[in-house]
């Protein structure tokens, strides 16, 4: 199924039913009052999460979904139903926001998780709730209230603890491949990577993470060049970043430092704390050197970066040095996980706010 991550949608709420006007038609009861009852209250719209789901292609081909109307009341003081609530299933990692008002409604980031999206409709009232003493023989009722109706955009963000970067052709595909069982596309020409990949990473039994591998980047990326623009957002949910960084010399392309700011570059532009993120650089190809130039050309890289962050020198074709890639990265995530751990046993007064609550 061909990857989609941003889709168009429109819900609609059920309306409520309408009250009833009916009065009380027996024998030997003459004058028997009224006795109509209330309508049912119209069906709500929910989105709730579908781990089996990976995509949003399937709103490719249904735009309206629609929840049931409320029934309307009868006599004998018969209260209609309810509609049926409505739920639409998404992926794991849906950002859903208001097109109209770009309203932000919620993130949809844990399993079997519901956003209320639509308010349904309020039943209409019947007239056996008019009577009273000056008014024994009520003839009016109340019309169900309209259920709201929204036009939403979806938006994909994967969910991955390591995001990977750099420039076309750099390797991230190939790293993926070898660190995980993921079996993206892998060939010798620029932007091989279409569509965003995930892969588990796995170093020992019950240890694992998630990494992400993104199309390539390329100069004015966070504008809307080349591929990797639409899918950076992807990288906004990552613990921590991965820039591979192509070291094999070649006489058409960026030096590696270069390469290293020229992605820093688009990071910083496209925003959303990504330049700001933890960043390892991992320089590939290293089977393509002898070990005396490698470091030369690796030396010359930090020193002209400035660079004090993690390194890891790998050949992602061979797998060299990706094992203690893969367990430095498992090491650090665990550390982070239990630093967000400590941070959620605090406690929170606030209360997670329902866009269908009542407004006051």
């Amino acid at each position: 199924m061909k990857f989609i991550d941003e889709a168009y949608i429109r819900v609609e709420a059920g309306d409520g039913g309408n009250g009833c006007v009916s009065f009380r038609r027996e024998k030997f009861i003459p004058k028997g009052g009224p006795d109509g009852g209330d309508g049912g209250d119209g069906g709500k719209v929910f989105l709730v999460t579908d781990a089996g789901l990976n995509t949003l292609a399937d709103f490719r081909h249904r735009r309206i979904y629609k929840a049931e109307r409320g029934h309307n009341g009868s006599g004998r003081n018969r209260t209609g139903k309810s509609g049926a609530d409505l739920y639409v299933r998404v992926p794991l990692g849906t950002r859903v926001s208001d097109r109209d008002t770009g309203e932000q409604i919620g993130d949809l980031l844990e399993k079997a998780q519901e956003l209320p999206v639509a308010r349904g409709g309020f039943h209409g009232i019947g007239n056996a709730r008019f009577k009273s003493s000056t008014n024994r023989a009520p003839r009016q009722s109340t019309q169900g209230s309209f259920g709201e109706c929204r036009n939403l955009q979806l938006e994909l963000i994967l969910l991955a603890d390591v995001g990977l970067l750099g420039l076309p052709n750099a390797g991230k595909s190939s790293l993926i491949r070898k660190l995980s069982s993921a079996h993206p596309k892998v060939a010798d020409y620029p932007f091989t990577t279409l569509y965003p990949n995930l892969g588990v990473v796995s170093p020992d039994t019950d240890r694992s993470f998630v990494i992400a591998d993104i199309p390539g980047l390329i100069e004015g990326a966070a504008e809307g060049a080349g591929l990797g623009a639409r899918f950076l957002k992807h990288l906004s949910r990552t613990r921590l970043l991965l820039h591979v960084v192509d070291m094999a010399p070649a006489a058409d392309a960026a030096g590696p430092a270069d390469a290293v700011r020229r992605i820093l570059q688009e990071l910083e532009k496209f925003g959303q704390g990504l330049a700001g993120r933890e960043r390892w650089l991992v320089l590939n190809k290293m089977d393509l050197l002898n070990p005396d130039d490698f470091e030369q050309r690796r030396q010359a890289l930090l020193g002209d970066l400035g660079w004090e962050g993690p390194v890891f020198g790998i050949s992602a074709l061979t797998g060299e040095g990706t094992r203690g890639l893969m367990y430095a990265l498992m090491e650090r995530l665990e550390e982070l996980r239990k630093a967000d751990d400590t941070l959620d046993a605090e406690p929170i007064d606030d209360e997670p706010w329902d866009p269908l609550a009542e407004k006051e």
